[in-house]
């Protein structure tokens, strides 16, 4: 099964990673590649920069630029994992976070699609 793992901070703790700290994201990501458990992941630069885009049931689409001062947590990074369980994909999110800290994994399985042709 495929799980996608939205990782948020509170905006408190919005500052550059260290060396040390960096170093033991990159391992973690090199040996989920190889172990074939991690299929994608990026972090997300939170900034200015940002839009929304909404719209309301019958209402028209609106887009706001951020800054979003209002948002006491900002969305970090993602990671696309494969597991073959509910509870394995719980516990590489408890081992991510032992890496980064403080934060919440929000984890949502994805719905497997037909292979084409």
């Amino acid at each position: 099964m495929r799980y996608i793992s939205l990782f948020t901070h509170h905006k408190k703790n919005d500052v550059p990673p260290t060396a040390a700290e960096m170093a033991a994201m990159g391992k973690l990501i090199e040996d989920g590649m190889k172990a074939g458990w991690l299929i994608a992941t990026e972090g997300v630069q939170f900034d200015h920069e940002g839009v929304r885009v909404h719209r309301a049931e019958g209402g028209e689409i609106t887009v706001t630029d951020g800054p979003f001062s209002e948002a006491k947590e900002v969305i970090g990074g993602y990671a696309l994992m494969r597991a073959g369980s509910k509870a394995e994909v719980v516990e590489l999110c408890r081992n991510f976070l032992k890496v980064v800290g403080e934060g919440t994994c929000e984890v949502h399985e994805l719905f497997d699609q037909p292979a084409a042709g």
